[in-house]
């Protein structure tokens, strides 16, 4: 059994898996495989987030850090579709712009662009453009599923139950079971669900996508929704509900459903684009990382920056977590979930 066990294979715990084998430590990673927010179809890697602009200080590290992996998942001949695309930020007014020009650092590469300049067909009420020559899209499931293979980590599917710092109880449809051997390290990544599983009062964001037989254009657009290319055409997507302390069933009522299109529509031409599926997920937000009292290590809560920052965090956490195998084990508490779920 490997030294160290990382639960959730989402972006976080595949990221966390591939720099420990990075080190020379082999992970087993447990999951249960099912509403898992990083199997998106078409993620973005944009530094300037929000209608505000906002860019966290650490986005152009990460993006280039993304960039540089998904670059090298390829030249080891793992195929995962992204595109460093540049994306599109169009902006509704001066006010706007005002807003995103005071929170955009002088070493992003950017650029105002006028209508004439744009390649793809703005509403009339768009003002302003920016333009971000190195952000793109990223298929998350297939990156995700790389990382995890490019690990070599041993991957178990099942609900972790309850966890201390060397031990995991693993729920199934049996009932709970203990895995057979304790780990030097036991390491939390677990996303929205996993969060409600465990009992959490975290902060749940729910959005949706629908799947496009074509991209609307070449690179993503974003404000308010996003545009994107995908490995099969394109996508339509945005974080649609009210925040929620708890998670709940993925669903898309007709009214998110409706202004989801009109969201689509007011970005750009929709004219002969079809729609051929949805896809729906939970996002965690409030960063959780590093090691708590007891002894568990935590990456999770990366909201919508998960293929921006996650890879980079999690080089970092797994950097602590192997430098941290050479010292004694410390006793852990156990964490158990109030109810079941």
């Amino acid at each position: 059994m490997s030294p160290v066990l990382v639960i959730g294979a989402g972006i976080a715990g595949a990221s966390v898996a591939y720099f420990l084998s990075e080190l020379g430590v082999r992970a087993t990673v447990i999951d249960a495989g099912i509403h898992a927010a990083s199997s998106v179809p078409s993620a973005l890697i944009n530094p300037v987030r929000g209608q505000s602009g906002g860019v966290d200080a650490r986005a152009l590290e990460g993006m280039e850090l993304t960039w540089a992996l998904l670059r090298k998942l390829s030249e080891g001949g793992f195929k995962v579709p992204h595109g460093q695309t540049g994306v599109l930020r169009p902006i509704p007014d001066d006010r706007a712009r005002a807003r995103f020009e005071r929170n955009l650092p002088p070493e992003l590469a950017h650029r105002w662009l006028r209508r004439d300049d744009l390649s793809v067909p703005l509403a009339p009420a768009w003002a302003h453009a920016l333009w971000l020559p190195e952000g793109g899209w990223v298929d998350g499931a297939a990156f995700v599923g790389a990382l995890l293979e490019a690990s070599e980590a041993q991957v178990i599917r099942g609900r972790a139950w309850r966890w201390t710092a060397h031990s995991v109880e693993v729920r199934g449809a049996a009932g709970s079971s203990p895995l057979s051997s304790t780990f030097q390290a036991v390491i939390h990544c677990g996303g929205s669900i996993g969060s409600g599983w465990a009992g959490e009062s975290r902060t749940h964001r729910m959005g949706s996508l629908l799947t496009l037989d074509r991209p609307a254009a070449e690179f993503p657009l974003s404000f308010g929704a996003y545009l994107a290319p995908s490995a099969t055409g394109g996508v339509l997507g945005a974080t649609y509900e009210s925040p929620a302390q708890t998670w709940q069933e993925p669903t898309l009522p007709l009214a998110s459903l409706g202004w989801l299109l009109g969201k689509g529509e007011a970005l750009t031409d929709l004219s002969g684009v079809g729609v051929t599926g949805r896809w729906t997920g939970s996002r965690l937000s409030g960063l959780k990382i590093g090691q708590d009292a007891g002894g568990v290590w935590h990456l999770s809560g990366l909201s919508s920056k998960g293929f921006l920052l996650g890879p980079l965090l999690a080089r970092e956490l797994a950097g602590q977590v192997a430098l941290s195998l050479a010292e004694p084990p410390a006793g852990g508490r156990s964490h158990t979930p109030s109810q079941a779920r």
